[in-house]
């Protein structure tokens, strides 16, 4: 028998093997899961609540039958006719459900209804406490619709992002199957929720005195529920020990303010410290946290979390008494709120984890009960209406009257104007009208066309507040008024046929073939109403949605659906939000951003990019960051030949003596710059060169002394206050030495430093500081000034930066196959996506972002098309933008993509952007999850061949180079910019390639400048001849010159004069010359005598007068014997020449007086000889440049005979050659600027004697203030001049070093003699 017993359970065994591991699986899974419940030590909330309530737990809107009742809609139940259906399927119907008490929701599931073609394909949600005053359960995004089922028998799940709690839900169908009709089983998950309630009536209070805690707490944690009636009263007050300071936490017209007072204060109200949420005042419960933890106080209402800034003497700060509901101090003379009390509830009044109202409950003696408080939450029922659709209307018939009208109600809107009510009078003779109008409440009587009466009154009526609203109409009388106290009221003196039986009408009309007799001219109202009464009689609203009472459309019953889509705000940047009842608005102005949230920056992010625009030296705002945190700053970009500037004062740029002072050892020089912070960081960052001149002048005054010894002077350097700097300009970190320690020829050997020689005369240490890491010089301290024979001056130049490292980072993408990937991108509420491609493919994809559902894409379509593609969940959609030209030229092109929650824009090179609106009320959210494709897809399709640079998202810029050198098919760096840039180069300039960029060489043109923009010109006198004599003959350049000239020449100039005869131009050669001047009839004389045996041939110019003192332009172009000749851009005219084609070689190119008259014929000699007198600029013979050779680069050719002053004269406005030069700031500066301009100022006067009188006060006060400037300076020992000065021999004691000399390293400008104040 045992052996029977073993086999048997051996056979068991065998037969139970195979479901042995699964069953151990299954108990190990739930060991598991039973363990971390009980880790986390979380109540798990998600047991069914609707299967077993009882039936008079389910109401319904309408029941097509009696087995089509609410009580039958539970999921997977089959009895009635298995589920819920409406007598009419329209977004009219609801479906009830009452747990019994407030509980805690954490799903919602939805069912069709069983052996049907009914189910609902979306629906709403709504909670309530009391099944009154509906609140419309909203996703994250702002998504008020729920997916629904797709058949009869699924279950569709959904799970809330956070549980809701509430004793009602409330389920309202929005669409449903089109071959069926509305059908539902329901269910919904959650558990029970416990809490602790306490009501105050508006003159009750909570006092909770702390004794026996643990003083100087690092955390303290205020934490409740409230629900107010009203929209402002005291939630909490907090007091520290004998009353020094307190906080006030108050409900302000629906929003949450923290107050700070002090004892004894005669602020009214304190010092406000933060301002949260808003539409606080709206009969819900909501969240209210105040944290301090150490020195840091955060304020959260809901889910929104504002850090406060603590004042210093709250950061250690303890409480000694916390009274709730009201203020209740004995050293506070007026409190944030006088007289404005608490009305409403509390829940959960939580201090550190203490439950203050449980300790009322129990008596404790540590919490005082003051006033009528009551631990159970009873409220008023008001039923609201939400009018929130163009087409929403009510319409109620009056009750028998005797001819007049009355209308109470409280409205509450975002929208500046919408029509309230309106009536017909009788027999269609007119019409009554109340309506809002730019946020004033008005009344508008018309009869047979004319207007009778027309009223306004109050203010202010779209701010989202309550606002009571009345209208009283007899006979002779009318009168309207607003929130009680203001009104207006006239007399009537025609009197009005009232009809009593007509509709009245509120928020809007129905359409027109059904009530003929409503017009609205004012606009539908979109907003709520509550306590709507008419003649004295209060409307019941419930009635209303039964359709037991009046008529309605477009109407959301029982609940007030008004959003504050500015709380928290989606305008970025400090910018100012407004809004309707649909939309916001974000206000720019003064921003420095654009777009429809201002995330754009206006501005480029460097000099190097406004010079690749053909910018010029000027005054810029650069954001550093793009659309990042850090703001615009106001710099200067100097524009060199090859270089773009960034240039950052500081509060003393200027050479400033040290005198002795045995009383102050040390001297201490500390510099504040015009950028702020983090603005200096990321210029530093961003740039590829940086430099800051630091230099030292002494007498007797050493600077660092010996090698072993301590240094007498140093400096701070760096990021934020500075680290402590032991070198000095020129110099390398840690070096201990200066410049000429370096090179190895400082005045004593022994040392490095010039000064640290401690000679009895003047020399110096000056030098560039190029480590980034070191800059930008903070302070600096001067040690060795106390000695009675000791002089010192130092000079700290401007912060100066060049090069732009995100400008020109790109890559090269050679296969189709091949792409960059990055961490995901992370733009959810706001994305911008900005680069440099150039290409000659047709087509390809620059960048792809996917999610599960969501994705981003750019890409070039097509050669002329580019395509911004996304889905946020509202669907797929693109944005495209044409180009006229084929944009697969092998040119930069760029694009500037941008996505915000209003909607998506595409822009290419300067071409008009393209947009698309986003959806009202659609998601907002972008949700990727993949990679970031640069060049290409992850499926390795449609890839991107040729160059992408300068990629940035959301003002982060991507490292191309340094994943392409890792990357195979992709190489770092992308040559080839002249093709785009080139243009740029103006006046025969020469676009020269860069690695990185590109620079103009203007060698061979008459201009200089970064472009080859600026006119060379000098101011030539009488006596100035300037020659430039062409060197030997059999030089190879010599040689092309004269191969040149031979058979025609190319000769331009510039001039400005006021006198005739003058000579502009002449060249000479062996018998031969040309000459251009201007002739005694002030006519342009052209000289053509290119044989000797001859009279040279003349052509003479007709017209105005030339000694106008006018800038004219003269080109005079000849091949052969034919010369082309242009003045002015006019028309341009031809003649020939008799006297031969031929010139022989040029021996020099005079301008200005001719000295050498012996070959020249007479008439021309007079002229010669009496030389130029005005302005000469741009002159070009050929390939010389005379007048820039011998004004910029001296070279032994050229000759010069009198003065020649270098000037500005040439510039198109010289009517004020020194006006001042002013930076706009954000403030004042007009939108319609190019934030590629330079910032100056362009002031107008509207009268000749309006600008004599501001000339003559500008005149008086640059006077005085250059008379007061030289005595301050006199009296600070600081010097400027605009002259080098020799040094002084070594017992010379004069301070013999000029501003100029010290300004040498920073003086790179353009134009050196030109000054912006």
């Amino acid at each position: 028998m045992g052996g029977t017993w073993f086999g048997s359970v051996r056979n068991w065994t065998l037969r139970m093997q195979p479901l042995l591991l699964p069953l151990l699986l299954l108990l190990l899974l739930l060991m598991l899961t039973d363990g971390a419940r009980a880790h986390s030590g979380a109540e798990v909330c998600d047991s069914p609540l609707v299967a077993s309530l009882p039936s008079s737990s389910f109401r319904s809107s309408s029941q097509l039958s009696p087995s089509h009742g609410p009580v039958y809609a539970k999921v997977n139940r089959r009895e009635g006719a298995g589920g819920w259906s409406p007598l009419v399927s329209d977004r009219y119907q609801w479906l009830d459900v009452d747990l019994g008490k407030r509980t805690s929701v954490s799903a919602v599931a939805t069912q069709g209804r069983y052996g049907s073609s009914d189910w609902l394909t979306a629906y709403l949600l709504m909670f309530s406490d009391t099944g009154h005053n509906w609140r419309q359960h909203r996703q994250e995004d702002s998504l008020g619709a729920f997916p629904g089922n797709t058949n009869a028998d699924s279950v569709v799940q959904y799970k809330l992002e956070q549980p809701v709690i509430a004793r009602f839900l409330r389920l309202i169908p929005l669409d449903w199957n089109p071959t069926g009709r509305i059908g539902l089983r329901l269910e919904v998950y959650g558990c029970p929720y416990t809490s602790d309630v306490a009501r105050f009536d508006g003159g009750s209070a909570l006092v909770y005195k702390l004794t026996g805690r643990p003083s100087s707490a690092a955390t303290e944690t205020v934490s409740l529920k409230f629900k107010s009636l009203r929209n402002s009263g005291t939630l909490l007050h907090a007091e520290g020990r004998g009353g020094r300071h307190s906080l006030t936490l108050v409900l302000e017209k629906g929003r949450l303010l923290l107050y700070q007072q002090q004892g004894g204060s005669s602020l009214s109200g304190g010092h406000l410290l933060a301002s949260v949420g808003s539409l606080l005042d709206d009969q819900h419960w909501h969240y209210v946290k105040l944290e301090r933890v150490e020195g840091h106080l955060n304020l959260t209402a809901d889910h929104t979390t504002h850090p406060v800034h603590v004042p210093a003497e709250l950061s250690h700060w303890d409480i000694d008494q916390l009274s709730v509901g009201s203020v209740q101090s004995h050293w506070l003379p007026r409190p944030a709120l006088s007289n404005r009390n608490l009305s409403g509830c509390l829940e959960n009044l939580l201090y550190n984890n203490l439950n203050l109202i449980e300790l009322a409950k129990k008596n404790n003696p540590q919490v005082s009960t003051l006033g009528n408080v009551t631990f159970s939450c009873s409220e008023p029922v008001s039923v609201a209406v939400t009018f929130g659709h163009s087409l929403s209307f009510l319409s109620l018939q009056p009750g028998a009257g005797s001819g007049t009208l009355a209308v109470e109600m409280q409205i509450r809107t975002w929208n500046r104007a919408g029509l309230l009510a309106t009536s017909a009078l009788a027999v269609r003779q007119g019409a009554v009208w109340l309506y809002v109008s730019e946020a004033r409440l008005k009344l508008l009587v018309r009869r047979q066309q004319r207007s009778v009466v027309e009223l306004s009154a109050g203010s202010g009526l779209n701010d989202g507040q309550w606002h009571s609203v009345k209208l009283s109409l007899t006979q002779d009388i009318v009168s309207i008024s607003v929130d009680v106290d203001e009104g207006a009221t006239a007399n009537i003196n025609v009197p009005l046929p009232l009809s009593t039986d007509a509709q009245l009408y509120f928020g809007g009309c129905p359409p027109e073939e059904s009530a003929p007799e409503c017009s609205n001219p004012f606009g539908a109202f979109q907003g709520c109403m509550r306590l709507l009464s008419v003649d004295s009689q209060p409307v019941d609203l419930i009635k209303v949605q039964q359709r037991l009472l009046g008529n309605y459309s477009h109407l959301k019953i029982d609940m007030c659906g008004i959003i504050d889509r500015c709380s928290p705000s989606l305008c970025e940047h400090g910018a100012l939000c407004t809004q309707s009842w649909n939309s916001f608005h974000c206000n720019c102005s003064n921003s420095g951003y654009t777009g429809a949230t201002c995330h754009t920056s206006a501005y480029e992010q460097s000099c190097e990019a406004y010079k690749h625009r053909g910018n010029t030296s000027g005054h810029y705002y650069v954001d550093v960051d793009g659309s990042g945190p850090i703001r615009p700053q106001p710099v200067y970009c100097n524009m060199t030949e090859d270089r773009a500037w960034m240039v950052i004062q500081h509060n003393n740029t200027e050479l400033t003596r040290v005198s002795p002072s045995p009383d102050e050892p040390q001297h201490a020089a500390f510099f504040h710059y015009a950028s702020e912070e983090e603005q200096l960081m990321g210029v530093l960052n961003q740039s590829e060169h940086c430099e800051q001149e630091l230099a030292y002048y002494c007498r007797k005054s050493r600077l660092l002394n010996t090698p072993d010894g301590s240094p007498f002077s140093w400096w701070l350097g760096g990021p934020g206050t500075g680290q402590e700097q032991l070198f000095w300009g020129g110099a390398v970190p840690g070096s201990r030495q200066c410049s000429c320690g370096l090179q190895h020829n400082c005045l004593d050997p022994s040392h490095y430093c010039n000064c640290d020689a401690d000679r009895d005369h003047w020399t110096n240490d000056s030098g560039l500081l190029t480590q980034k890491e070191t800059l930008p010089v903070r302070s600096l301290l001067i040690g060795d000034v106390q000695r009675p024979e000791s002089e010192a001056a130092y000079m700290v130049g401007p912060l100066r930066c060049h090069g732009d490292q995100n400008f020109w980072n790109a890559a090269f993408f050679d296969k189709e196959t091949s792409y960059l990937h990055f961490p995901t991108f992370h733009g959810e509420l706001n994305a911008d996506i900005s680069f440099f491609f150039k290409t000659t493919s047709a087509s390809g994809v620059f960048l792809e972002n996917l999610g599960i559902k969501d994705f981003i894409r750019i890409e070039l379509r097509s050669p002329s098309e580019v395509v911004f593609s996304l889905d946020v969940g509202n669907g797929p959609l693109e944005v495209r933008v044409l180009s006229p030209a084929p944009l697969n030229d092998d040119r930069w092109h760029r694009v500037r993509a941008e996505r915000n929650v209003k909607e998506a824009s595409l822009r290419v090179d300067e071409h008009p952007p393209s947009t698309h609106r986003a959806p009202t009320d659609g998601h907002i959210h972008l949700q990727l999850n993949s990679q970031l494709f640069i060049g290409g897809t992850a499926s390795r399709q449609k890839g991107f061949l040729g160059c992408v640079r300068a990629l940035q998202l959301n003002g982060d810029t991507l490292d191309l180079e340094q994943r392409a050198r890792v990357t195979p098919g992709v190489r770092a760096g992308c040559p080839g910019h002249c093709a785009t840039y080139g243009p740029l180069c103006r006046n025969q300039g020469r676009c020269v390639e860069r690695d990185r960029g590109f620079y103009c060489q203007c060698g061979t043109s008459a201009f200089a400048g970064a472009f080859c923009h600026q006119e060379v010109s000098a101011i030539f006198k009488p006596s100035t001849s300037v020659v430039y004599t062409l060197r030997d003959p059999f030089e190879p350049s010599r040689a092309s010159e004269e191969q040149e000239s031979a058979a025609g020449e190319n000769m331009s100039l510039s001039f400005r004069t006021s006198h005739s005869p003058a000579m502009l131009l002449y060249v000479a050669s062996y018998r031969q010359d040309i000459a251009l001047l201007v002739n005694a009839q002030e006519e342009l004389e052209v000289r053509y005598r290119l044989d000797s045996s001859r009279e040279a041939d003349v052509w003479r110019s007709t017209g105005a007068g030339l000694s106008d003192g006018l800038l004219h332009s003269v080109s005079v172009n000849r091949t052969m014997d034919t010369v082309f000749i242009q003045i002015d851009q006019g028309h341009v005219e031809m003649f020939n020449l008799t006297s031969g084609a031929d010139l022989n070689s040029v021996e020099a190119v005079v301008l200005g007086r001719v000295y050498d008259l012996e070959d020249l014929e007479p008439e021309l000699a007079a002229v010669a000889s009496q030389g130029f007198s005005g302005c000469l600029s741009a002159v070009r013979f050929n390939s010389l440049t005379p007048l820039k050779t011998a004004l910029l680069t001296p070279d032994p050719a050229v000759r010069l005979s009198g003065p020649l002053v270098h000037s500005n004269c040439a510039a198109a406005s010289s009517a004020n050659p020194y006006a001042a030069e002013t930076t706009h700031s954000l403030s004042d500066q007009p939108s319609s600027v190019d934030p590629g301009q330079p910032l100056v100022n362009t002031i107008r006067s509207d009268s000749a004697l309006i600008g004599g009188v501001i000339a003559v006060v500008i005149f008086v006060t640059v006077a005085a203030l250059v008379v007061t400037a030289r005595f301050v300076c006199s009296r600070k020992e600081t010097y400027r001049t605009q002259q080098v000065k020799a040094s002084q021999s070594e017992d010379g004691h004069e301070f013999p070093f000029s501003s100029s000399q010290a300004d040498s390293q920073t003086a790179n400008n353009e134009n050196p003699n030109e000054y912006f104040i």
